[in-house]
């Protein structure tokens, strides 16, 4: 009997417009006082490294400005930003540029 394997199929994330995709960096695994945290208890960080970057966001008379970040640059974001998106058991968010706070330098 015969089997067939399947690959993985690597997916390339490209974002849209004025969006950009983000990682997230690992939350902290222990407090201070060396408490090992659940996962549940674990707060998500909201600094991360640009993954992707769109084309930028469509001005009135049709043009595009171009992004402020490039792919690569740490920043900071609001807790509540972005869709999360699972690829290859690797977690992204796909946000708007305007949601990123600050970059890291």
């Amino acid at each position: 009997m015969a089997t067939a394997t399947k690959k993985k199929a690597s997916v390339r994330l490209q974002p849209i417009g004025e969006r950009i995709v983000v990682q997230r960096e690992q939350s902290e695994e222990t407090t201070a006082g060396g408490i090992v945290l659940p996962d549940s208890a674990k707060e998500k960080p909201a600094r991360g490294t640009v993954v992707a970057v769109g084309s930028g966001k469509l001005l009135d008379d049709g043009s595009r400005s171009e992004s402020q970040l490039k792919q690569g640059d740490h920043v900071l974001f609001s807790s509540y930003a972005g869709e999360t998106v699972e690829i290859d058991d690797v977690e992204y968010l796909l946000m708007r540029e305007d949601d990123v706070l600050a970059v890291l330098e």
